[in-house]
């Protein structure tokens, strides 16, 4: 992720990987839907950073608190991952505040129940 490889990032994910936004009510099925959104997600500078915070693994489940930022705006996300065979099988990502889908990625995802 940090080197903005959105392919590479996405081989840590089963083919099929399910990944949910509630915050935003979308639904992200498979690495190339995954790799798409992360280049299609808009940026004022062209250049996503991650700062990992805490990672806590049981089993197989991993959760992880991460700040995003572009350098002009940034957002944490806490993001509970669901792990099989060192591949990210599900993930649901929890972001500050809910917002609207940004349009445009309406073929990248499916609707969810959004959290309050």
């Amino acid at each position: 992720m940090q080197a903005n490889d959105w392919d590479k990032a996405a081989g840590h994910l089963a083919p099929e990987c399910v990944i949910d936004w509630p915050c935003s009510g979308e639904r992200i099925v498979g690495r190339g839907d995954f790799a798409a959104m992360q280049a299609r997600y808009p940026t004022s500078t062209g250049w996503w950073r991650f700062d990992v915070h805490p990672v806590v693994a049981h089993a197989d489940t991993v959760v992880g608190e991460v700040t995003v930022t572009d350098g002009e705006q940034s957002a944490r996300v806490i993001a509970f991952s669901d792990v099989q065979g060192g591949l990210v099988v599900h993930q649901v990502g929890y972001w500050p505040t809910a917002y609207d889908p940004l349009p445009g990625r309406e073929d990248l995802t499916r609707p969810i129940a959004r959290v309050p």
